[in-house]
């Protein structure tokens, strides 16, 4: 497959990999002891499209083994995998008990990971929450962070010896806005003081956990992961200019400026004052953590005009223009916005490294006569958003790594299995997997 476009690159050190999440990919929704997350909750209450749920998903639970021998087969370099809370922690708390074979899972996961020369990177929380701390307030009670500390200290004390690398949170901006701002997602609170308030309470967890974590072993590098959206000003008129501020604060900064020691960006967001109402002395110091790397995850961008009339944001998003190539998310492709968001946080003094930890597309896939899966748009995808990397990484950013989303066929949380950014097919009746043109792509490109 050509390669042509990158003859003659540097990419140096780097990481290459792919990247899923518990959820969506392991099944074995209440094997062996595990207790239900709110999506398994959620799920279980019809509220995923077709009323489909994550009770057998990609089964990787049972399958893990054939998925890194998949791996290995494919030339990735690591694996960026979550780990399910309530896997290990049935209640969520370490007084609940620990619940030995999710743990020896993950164990035996990170094994087959070395075994194969793969190197793990591990994310504690991408989205799982355990039911039982919902239903005792979840992200909106101030003692989630104590609970989520011990979480962290209790996997790095169990794998630590063998993972380096972690992630604490995948995204918060989209857990918090869609699950306590709007309740599109689980467990489907709604209001800006509640979303002001589980925001502050995960950053302070966030940085509890990466104190334990430090606690637990000298020798990892901890960081976390944010959702990125690049935008662009309806034109250079000065209200549109405010706006597009706004936008990249809400969208952007507003998860990084408080743990690189800058607070929440209230400046641009007023009605994020609100936070101050829970903060006591002393949290944005513990909010503030020397993080030895940010990921981050990019997949569009948007374009933003002032709007008087949107209550708290006073911007609005246009629909994407109708010349432009849309993903079967309905998000613009637009590669040149992941070179603006690595400019941007690769300007951040305060933060040594970033990692892309997803960046992919979504589109429908067909399965011609002979088996194969000929994605070529996905394939250019990420082709045209490596190269964008790479241009970033030759001005000086210190990008040292890039994972695809997905690996698989999965989940894709509320849209259910109709949405699909595998690198890899997965026949969700057979559970047969197939490398798509686009993962052949990708594991040629990482071999040369």
């Amino acid at each position: 497959m050509d390669h042509s476009d990158f003859k003659g690159s540097d990419f140096g050190e780097f990481v290459w990999g792919a990247a899923t999440a518990a959820y969506q990919i392991e099944g074995g929704f209440d094997a062996d002891g595990k207790g239900p997350s709110i999506w398994d909750d959620f799920a279980h209450r019809g509220k995923i499209r077709h009323k489909q749920t994550g009770n057998v998903a990609c089964d990787h639970y049972h399958r893990m083994p054939q998925d890194v021998a998949l791996m290995k087969q494919m030339g990735l370099k690591a694996y960026r995998f979550s780990i399910s809370w309530p896997r290990v922690l049935p209640t969520g708390s370490l007084d609940g008990g620990i619940n030995r074979p999710g743990l020896d899972f993950y164990d035996r996961l990170v094994d087959e990971l070395l075994e194969a020369g793969i190197e793990p990177f591990a994310t504690l929380y991408h989205w799982d929450l355990p039911l039982a701390l919902s239903q005792k307030g979840g992200w909106l009670n101030r003692d989630i962070a104590d609970e989520f500390a011990g979480y962290a200290r209790l996997m790095t004390d169990s794998l630590g010896d063998r993972v380096k690398r972690w992630i604490i949170l995948n995204e918060p901006f989209v857990f918090l806005l869609l699950g306590y701002g709007i309740g599109y997602f689980p467990p489907q609170k709604r209001g800006p003081s509640k979303f002001a308030r589980a925001s502050h309470y995960a950053m302070l967890a966030q940085g509890k956990a990466a104190r334990a974590m430090a606690a637990s072993r000298n020798d990892l590098e901890i960081g976390t992961t944010v959702s990125t959206l690049a935008g662009e000003a309806a034109s250079q008129a000065p209200r549109h200019l405010r706006a597009l501020a706004r936008h990249d604060a809400f969208f952007n900064r507003l998860y990084v400026d408080p743990i690189v020691g800058r607070g929440y960006p209230t400046d641009d967001l007023p009605f994020l004052r609100r936070i101050e109402k829970y903060i006591h002395p002393d949290d944005m110091d513990l909010v503030q953590y020397p993080f030895d790397f940010l990921g981050i995850n990019h997949y569009s961008r948007k374009t933003v005009r002032s709007a008087w009339w949107m209550p708290y944001l006073k911007f609005w998003e246009h629909k994407p223009l109708k010349d432009v190539e849309l993903t079967s998310m309905g998000w613009e492709v637009h590669p040149a916005g992941i070179y603006e968001i690595l400019k941007k946080f690769g300007d951040y003094p305060e933060i040594p490294a970033l990692y892309i930890t997803e960046n992919g597309a979504a589109y429908t896939d067909k399965i011609s006569s002979d088996g194969s899966i000929h994605d070529e748009r996905r394939l250019r995808y990420i082709r045209e958003y490596l190269q964008q990397c790479l241009r970033a990484k030759n001005e000086g950013v210190n990008l040292k790594g890039y994972f695809v989303w997905s690996l698989l066929d999965n989940l894709e949380w509320k849209e259910g299995y109709d949405k699909t950014f595998g690198v890899v097919h997965v026949d969700f009746e057979s559970q047969k997997r197939t490398v798509k043109d686009s993962g052949l792509w990708y594991s040629e490109f990482i071999g040369s």
